[in-house]
């Protein structure tokens, strides 16, 4: 199953090796795995809290793998997102592709990882010592998805 939301905590040596045994031919992985900050905005993390739509998510963590698979023929996707409540450096997303060779495997984790930031409905609350704040969607992330040449969802509703 190339996607999972689940409260667990992942173990990244056995989901990349479940990913590997499916296909004997890969000859590159690439991974990346995401934390909890323990400081953001100024301000010092006490724990985060992601919360998400059922169904819908799964469903938009789909179409980015989908999405991938379509630009770079070939590859295999994973991504394992938890929700529930984490504390700083905790383990949030793990990204992982795989491909026959490795600029098709950094190349596809990346645009997954910049999809994933911008258009995955996941809302994440910071508790901080100034109480609890809802986390903004960031510039820096519509503009990294921008350079695959897709138009983040958060700036046309930002523009609108």
């Amino acid at each position: 199953m190339p996607v999972r939301v689940q409260t667990e905590d992942f173990d990244l040596t056995s989901e990349v090796a479940q990913l590997r045994a499916r296909n004997p031919a890969i000859g590159a992985v690439a991974c990346f795995v995401g934390t909890v900050r323990d400081l953001n905005d100024g301000s010092t993390i006490a724990s985060l809290e992601l919360e998400h739509y059922p169904g819908m998510t799964e469903k938009a963590l789909e179409a980015i793998v989908g999405q991938a698979q379509r630009r770079w023929a070939g590859i295999e996707v994973l991504i394992v997102h938890r929700v529930g409540k984490l504390a700083p450096l905790d383990q949030i997303v793990l990204v992982a592709t795989t491909s026959k060779h490795r600029g098709d495997a950094f190349a596809s984790c990346e645009f997954v990882m910049d999809y994933l930031k911008t258009e995955a409905p996941f809302w994440k609350k910071e508790e901080t010592e100034q109480g609890a704040r809802w986390v903004d969607a960031r510039e820096s992330d519509d503009t990294a998805l921008a350079r695959w040449g897709v138009a983040s969802g958060n700036a046309s509703r930002e523009s609108s």
